[in-house]
């Protein structure tokens, strides 16, 4: 059993006798199950994003149980509390999606408060939806307190027709129906089979790309992305969470010694590695800015155009995140990229032990074609590449994973909102060799950077999506597949180039170069800058209205406070 020195905690803030017996009394109630015993030991803020909205959350309950468990193993006092989701599958496509992007602010924010208003001393944090888990991860790295994040697991895949299946496949199925190419009973039926299971969607999209960044980065114990959310192994790896985070409360070692440039490349990596999500290449840069460190959409897009795709994952490939768990899970991918020297292996994590140190004696398994070898990949590209250009200037964001084509050229087809795009394509008035443009959907502009998964899914739907290029200022979704070009900046609120497009423009893309232009003189970009206005939108007040006063570019990934570089002290250290 350790003694630990409350004196040098931020819990001496409510435990100290007598000074603070106002707190303490209110703490000491029997109905706290705290007790005296417990006053004298660490307090550990057990945080998850547990709700009923949706299969990704709805295990977290359970599995926060587990965690308090390992706290209390290793002689501490758990303190359980929650915080909001939103989740994408269900906001996408309508308004609600205005509300996604904030909520990952809004989530680390409450947590933020929720731990300084109650001198917790450690954090363990359990996420299931997208932005959920770079929010969690967000909240410590700015409390820098020791911390544990784990990941609440993947869904198990649907069958419909003998096939896996996920959330993208009835998505990409409304676009079929609006096409005459399925049936609304086998649309039915799609929707009633592809979600069996608790946990977050099935493919490599935003939830399992961020939880493989968790163990990449290190701020997850090894294996712990993988197990999906219905198996009992999942407990147990919450429970050694609890444990673990003891351990480095013990040894004194905090988030900001794990998040550093080095191992945020090393996130970079396992994303690219894996065909994973467009939406990394926002919430990387957004961890960074916590930790003081500039980490931009560029820093990512290199490290992503420089990476062999070696999983074959969906949406592009094949697999779900249970098939990976299945032959090893995220430390193969891992163990992969550190044998092949693309990955820091000397990054710290929450074992206390390095990244090489964790993964020496891991095997890739042979006679499976789930994660390829490093020198046999199924692509030379990364999943995902930047774009630069003068139509977007501070980046874009594309995922080429599996994609044969990565050259277009064609005529802009301008749409002021997504829900303009969407019934455009449900209608199929586009015409093949168009570039959809959907602007005002930017950090300001939306408010709150809407995901395209309708829209993109559609036309994938409607086998179109390699027949037709899409950009915005918006993001898309971790399951979005075809020629889908987001994250472009500056946004069209703050005048940007997108938002001074009209019908016709030729936009010409090479993901193969990294570009994105649009054919146009300086005299004409001069000129139709004087006659741009922005454009207003109908948040006039609440918090989508507090969150476009204060976020930033998408470049910097969305954040909306000035970062660890203008702190004078950390929570940590009160």
């Amino acid at each position: 059993m350790t003694n630990f020195d409350k004196s040098k905690l931020p819990s001496r803030y409510v435990t100290d006798f007598p000074k603070r017996s106002g707190a303490r009394t209110m703490m000491l109630s029997p109905c706290m199950g705290i007790g005296e015993e417990g006053m004298d030991l660490p307090l550990v803020g057990v945080a998850t994003t547990w709700n009923e909205s949706a299969p990704c959350n709805i295990a977290l309950a359970r599995q926060a149980q587990s965690a308090k468990v390992g706290v209390k193993n290793a002689n501490g006092t758990p303190r359980e509390f929650t915080t909001i989701t939103v989740t994408d599958g269900i906001a996408m496509g309508h308004a609600g999606m205005y509300s996604s992007l904030p909520s990952r602010e809004v989530i680390a924010d409450s947590v933020e408060l929720s731990m300084r208003g109650h001198c917790y001393d450690a954090l363990v944090g359990i996420a299931g939806c997208d932005k959920s888990l770079p929010g969690l991860m967000m909240s410590m790295i700015r409390l820098n307190v020791p911390s544990v994040f784990m990941y609440g697991g993947t869904i198990l895949p649907g069958k419909f027709k003998e096939k896996d299946v996920t959330i993208v496949d009835v998505f990409e199925g409304i676009g079929a129906n609006a096409a005459g190419q399925m049936s609304n009973e086998d649309l039915h039926e799609l929707e009633m089979a592809a979600c069996p299971s608790a946990g977050s969607c099935g493919g490599q999209f935003t939830a399992n790309t961020m939880a493989c960044v968790s163990e990449a980065i290190g701020l997850a114990l090894p294996g712990s992305a993988g197990t999906p959310a219905p198996y009992e192994s999942r407990d147990e790896y919450a429970k050694a969470s609890g444990e673990a985070v003891m351990e480095l409360l013990k040894k004194g070692i905090r988030p900001r010694d794990i998040v550093t440039r080095k191992s945020l490349e090393n996130a970079a990596r396992i994303v690219a590695a894996t065909g994973g999500s467009t939406n990394a290449a926002l919430h990387l840069p957004a961890m960074a800015w916590e930790a003081g460190i500039e980490f931009t959409i560029e820093d990512v897009a290199k490290i992503f155009r420089e990476t062999p795709l070696i999983a074959d994952l969906k949406p592009a490939g094949k697999y779900v995140a249970k098939d990976l768990h299945a032959v090893g899970g995220v430390p193969i991918v891992i163990k992969e990229l550190l044998d092949a020297g693309v990955m820091h292996g000397d990054c710290l994590t929450v074992t206390g032990k390095t990244l090489a140190e964790n993964h020496k004696d891991v095997v890739r398994p042979e006679g499976q074609d789930v994660v390829y070898s490093f020198k046999t990949p199924i692509s030379e590209t990364g999943g995902v590449v930047g774009l630069k250009g003068n139509l977007a200037s501070e980046g874009a964001i594309v995922k080429v994973a599996q994609m044969k084509n990565l050259q277009f050229t064609g005529p802009a087809r301008v749409f002021e909102c997504e829900e303009d795009a969407l019934e455009a394509v449900l209608k199929q008035d586009y015409k093949a060799g168009d570039v959809l443009v959907i602007r005002n959907e930017g950090p300001k502009g939306g408010p709150g950077m809407r995901e395209m998964l309708s829209t993109t899914a559609a036309l994938s739907g409607q086998e179109k999506g390699n027949k037709v290029a899409l950009i915005t200022d918006g993001r898309f979704s971790g399951g979005t597949r075809g020629f889908c070009i987001g994250h472009v900046g500056p946004e069209a609120a703050v005048g940007g180039m997108i938002g001074l497009l009209k019908d016709g423009d030729i936009i010409k893309i090479d993901a193969d170069a990294g570009t994105l232009d649009v054919e146009l003189s300086d005299a004409e970009v001069e000129e139709r800058r004087k006659q741009w206005k922005p454009r207003s939108n109908n948040y006039q007040s609440g918090t989508l209205w507090k969150y476009a006063q204060n976020v930033g570019s998408a470049k910097y990934g969305a954040v909306t406070h000035p970062g660890a570089k203008s702190e004078t002290h950390m929570y940590a250290d009160i």
